[in-house]
């Protein structure tokens, strides 16, 4: 049975497991940075089954206007059970009544959609300052991660 928490800061050894096996592009290797995103986000809810972390979404809102859902991330042993949809059920509300924005993965593309997005056309990015971070530059990435995101 899953469990739902709000406001708990899982560990980051946890989240990085996490991430990692659900494919998505965050500093799995920088525990301190992962533990530092959590810390500093105020709206985080966590999906377990008994003590595993197998669903997260962390937000950054006002609880007002709008809100960006940095991560949403469900394990592959738990995904196609709702988990995810759960997750952005439960985020809406705890966020506020304002909209909420992400950037998806590439994999994620067709997901979003069904969970009722709406593709936008007028959002924008300023590059990462790579001096700051683990990732590398989108040149070296793959390419099916040369994509408009981290």
């Amino acid at each position: 049975m899953v469990r739902y928490t709000q406001g708990e800061i899982p560990a980051a050894a946890a989240v990085a497991e996490l991430y990692q096996a659900a494919g998505l592009w965050r500093p799995i290797h920088d525990l301190d940075r992962l533990e530092s995103m959590y810390r500093h986000s105020n709206l985080v809810l966590c999906a377990w089954v008994g003590e595993r972390l197998i669903g997260v979404s962390r937000a950054l809102t006002g609880f007002s206007y709008c809100y960006y859902l940095s991560d949403l991330a469900v394990h592959p042993d738990g995904q196609g059970q709702g988990i995810g949809r759960a997750l952005i059920g439960q985020t809406r509300p705890a966020a506020g009544p304002g909209s909420m924005l992400l950037l998806a993965a590439p994999g994620a593309l067709t997901y979003y959609p069904r969970q009722g997005f709406d593709r936008v056309c007028n959002a924008f990015q300023l590059p990462r300052i790579w001096g700051w971070t683990s990732c590398p530059p989108k040149k070296k990435r793959p390419p099916h991660l040369r994509c408009l995101f981290f």
